[in-house]
């Protein structure tokens, strides 16, 4: 039974990256840039979930609050920061993605500390349910669940809605989108807002597994999210949701084998290099010549 522990934690970690790289990819399929700074909208939604569940004591409000405020902030970094810099190089736009995120960790420090904040009321972190002796927290099974809920919504959405076929096709085919009439600008300003919540709310539950936000907790997960893109196949969303089920089985069942030497992240990290020197294209993409 312990081995299926480790695939149930593996998977809910695995569903987390989805819902947190799932920007990234979206936003590198629009605009071919990487979105660093998307850690920090993961970080802030993070931050708002805990702030209004305390002040309310509901953590459904903190997480609808999150939801609502971050896609503000992510069209904002679209209109602000990205927008002036997409006629320079690719790499210009991620260095001032690099400097907002190491900006706003700074703004975290020093409004809520270094040691960050916790749940005044947090039962679920320490709820936990028996199935044939498997032992599941209840924020992992919250985790799974609404990682399901997410994309099985964007899958109807980009499927069944003209707007949602509108915005597959611009992240896909931009210039063959533009030339059936489909605004470009309107796609991006949906692209980000989109990222931006998937984002919130995976910062949300990872305060909740961790009954703590320090001003840190988007830093490792950037580098892991940045790393699953690559893996997944720049700019795939079927490719970032399966690099981040294997990273997240991978670390689950490293600590088993190299744990005593490696903590989980450093496990990640290796498995995610080992992975691109055997597989530099990505889960999804062709092999060049």
């Amino acid at each position: 039974m312990y081995y299926i522990d480790l695939a149930v934690t593996g998977i809910s970690f695995g569903c987390m990256y989805a819902m947190m790289s799932v920007g990234l990819t979206l936003v590198y399929g629009l605009l071919r840039i990487l979105h660093v700074a998307h850690a920090a909208v993961f970080a802030l939604g993070a931050y708002i979930t805990v702030i209004v569940a305390n002040a309310t004591g509901s953590v459904g409000l903190g997480f609808i609050a999150a939801i609502l405020v971050t896609p503000l902030f992510g069209m904002a970094i679209y209109r602000l920061l990205y927008e002036p810099l997409l006629k320079y190089r690719p790499d210009v736009p991620m260095i001032a993605s690099v400097g907002l995120l190491v900006l706003m960790q700074d703004a975290f420090r020093i409004l809520f500390g270094e040691q960050g904040i916790t749940f005044h009321r947090n039962t679920f972190a320490f709820t936990t349910f028996n199935f044939w002796g498997v032992t599941v927290n209840a924020v992992q099974i919250a985790i799974v669940i609404a990682a399901i809920m997410v994309f099985a919504g964007l899958h109807l959405f980009t499927t069944r809605t003209r707007i949602g076929i509108g915005w597959r096709a611009t992240v896909s085919r931009p210039q063959i989108a533009a030339s059936f009439g489909i605004d470009p600008i309107k796609v991006r300003y949906l692209n980000f807002a989109i990222g931006s919540a998937l984002a919130a709310l995976a910062g949300g539950l990872v305060a909740l597994l961790n009954n703590l936000v320090d001003p840190g907790i988007g830093f490792v997960v950037s580098y892991k999210a940045l790393a699953i893109i690559v893996l997944g196949g720049l700019g795939s969303v079927r490719g970032t949701l399966i690099a981040s089920l294997v990273l997240g089985l991978v670390e689950a069942y490293g600590t088993i084998f190299i744990g005593a030497w490696l903590d989980r992240d450093a496990i990640a990290f290796l498995a995610l290099i080992v992975l691109l020197m055997i597989r530099p294209q990505g889960f999804t993409g062709a092999r060049t010549a």
